[in-house]
């Protein structure tokens, strides 16, 4: 299945939906993103969408394939057509975005001691989760 986000207003993702494969076949077999977007216009009247992968998190393909778009769009993300990336909501004021992989990391490194921690916004820092 190939997934598309449906873009709005100031680029939000509003809706993401996935399309079978075969749609975006051109006469020779291969998958186009133009295609699956033509197909998404003729079926639901809006024509902003932009593919995106569920494989893709912070510019890395997890399967090892190419990355699309840097992440996974998700409902209030934003498409950013500079980057060509979606881009998460900010989860904090904090936190500030990675220009390499467009995700948003805390201004303190979690640590990786194998518990669990929470963000504290408040005091700035990791909490144990307990």
């Amino acid at each position: 299945m190939a997934t598309f986000a449906k873009i709005g207003l100031n680029n939000k993702v509003i809706e993401v939906l996935s399309v079978h494969n075969n749609e975006l076949l051109d006469s020779n077999g291969v998958e186009q993103e133009t295609i699956g977007i033509d197909f998404l216009t003729k079926l639901t009247g809006w024509s902003i969408w932009k593919q995106t992968s569920y494989n893709t998190i912070g510019g890395v393909h997890k399967l090892g394939g190419t990355p699309l778009r840097k992440n996974f769009a998700g409902i209030g993300h934003t498409y950013d057509e500079g980057r060509d990336a979606f881009i998460p909501p900010k989860p904090f004021n904090s936190w500030v975005l990675n220009e390499t992989t467009c995700v948003y990391n805390a201004p303190v490194a979690k640590p990786n001691d194998g518990n669990e921690y929470y963000w504290n916004e408040e005091n700035q820092q990791w909490d144990l989760n307990e």
